[in-house]
């Protein structure tokens, strides 16, 4: 992955170029958000021999930095567009951004959001906005509720505040860059999410112009490369299907502006698979105590992969967001132990005679291997009869140990890959 997914990019440009206010959103957002602090992490920074920094917008009033670009564009659009209201789609940061920023001003909103997201989001999204707005629940992904969003602003007058593709909108997320560079100068990297660009434009477009040395990595999930893909293309291009397990970075298609901004500005493209971005997140909650949401630990994930490259440098990190349901954690835990090896899927044939799954137990399992799930899936009078079975081991080299001894004592078994359709049908 690290590997075909880099794309080096090194130069400089001016602000005026980028078009973006960075003083103005400064100003307008002094009493609006919350500055985040920029925390020295001791145990990356240990773990990678460097200095590491996290820029904590999990800790923003609205648990992101989405409400910077919502606040900033509302705040510039005249009173007699505001006051016939104004429409949203997000997958639920934005929404949450939005929702605050309707509140604020005293604007009556819509916030359209994809029908899987999180119940958490959608609690928090009403929460913040005390009334002043209503959810509609849309499609599968952000991209349709999107278009449901853009119609339904079409056909009552209202004004659509995007959640990335809009310069008002970058130019509030970049007030987030401006925060780090008054607490730390020379930094060598800086990590970023990378969804559908706001955040890596706004804050890259504000590094390069103040910071040009520091080397910008934009980090995207696997399963949603669609900044990596508009930069090899050299244009947005629209994703067939996408991953969307990361709810806050999965977006088919990059904007326009955005990608304007992003393709001059990031000096790297890294992608990240969703089962190591699960590792990730509860490593950091195990270790720090930090509850942050899938598209908020992407930058964190991605050390792992330069750790040559950052070796004795100043790094930061921004943890864009902590808007995470409890009720995603068995499914993140799930993804995370599939990731490290240390959770398998087996169809297993057993002998239908009386001993035949002690056998299995004392035969073929090490000392530390555990069934975590048995469930026969017909159980009849034939001589074998077909049973899941899930298997969790301690370390990823006893997989082969395992494998070993199933042949070793002729175990009729099929090993069930995660990406086969009959582990989606069975599990």
């Amino acid at each position: 992955t690290s590997g075909e997914s880099k794309i080096i990019r090194k130069f400089m440009q001016d602000s005026s170029d980028f078009q973006l206010d960075f003083a103005g959103a400064y100003t307008r957002l002094q009493n609006v958000v919350k500055k985040t602090p920029l925390t020295y992490n001791h145990n990356l920074s240990r773990r990678y021999g460097c200095d590491v920094y996290l820029k904590r917008e999990d800790l923003q009033i609205v648990r992101s930095y989405k409400l910077r670009g919502a606040y900033n564009m509302m705040s510039l659009l005249p009173p007699n567009q505001l006051v016939k209201g104004v429409v949203c789609a997000s997958a639920g940061n934005h929404a949450q951004g939005f929702a605050y920023s309707c509140k604020k001003l005293n604007v009556q909103g819509v916030v359209f959001m994809p029908i899987i997201t999180p119940n958490q989001k959608v609690s928090q999204t009403k929460m913040f906005g005390e009334g002043f707005v209503e959810v509609k629940l849309v499609g599968d992904t952000f991209d349709d509720c999107a278009v449901a969003a853009k119609k339904y602003t079409e056909e009552h007058g209202r004004t659509f505040i995007p959640p990335f593709d809009n310069i008002r909108i970058i130019e509030g997320q970049s007030t987030v860059g401006i925060e780090i560079l008054e607490e730390q100068q020379d930094i060598d990297f800086l990590f970023l999410p990378v969804g559908g660009g706001g955040l890596s434009a706004g804050v890259g477009a504000y590094f390069k112009t103040k910071a040009p040395q520091t080397k910008i990595i934009g980090v995207e999930p696997e399963g949603a490369p669609s900044m990596l893909t508009a930069i090899k293309a050299g244009k947005p291009v629209q994703l067939d299907h996408i991953d969307s397990f990361v709810d806050g970075a999965a977006v088919k298609r990059v904007g326009d502006a955005t990608f304007d901004i992003c393709k001059r500005v990031i000096d790297d493209m890294h992608l990240v698979p969703e089962g190591k971005i699960c590792s990730t997140i509860l490593k950091l909650y195990n270790e720090e105590a930090i509850v942050v949401e899938p598209a908020g630990v992407l930058a964190v994930a991605a050390l792992d992969d330069y750790a040559d490259q950052i070796k004795g440098k100043k790094i930061v990190c921004i943890v864009s967001g902590s808007n995470n349901d409890i009720e995603r954690m068995q499914e993140i835990k799930e993804r995370s132990l599939q990731y490290e090896g240390l959770k398998h899927y087996f169809l297993i044939r057993f002998a239908q005679r009386p001993g035949a799954l002690k056998e299995f137990v004392n035969q073929v399992l090490g000392p530390t291997d555990d069934i975590t799930r048995f469930e026969y899936m017909q159980k009849n009078n034939k001589e074998t009869a077909p049973a899941l079975v899930v298997i969790e081991l301690q370390a990823q080299e006893n997989y082969q140990l395992l494998i070993d001894n199933m042949q070793r004592y002729h175990i009729n078994y099929t090993a069930i890959n995660k990406n086969d359709n009959v582990f989606a049908y069975l599990v």
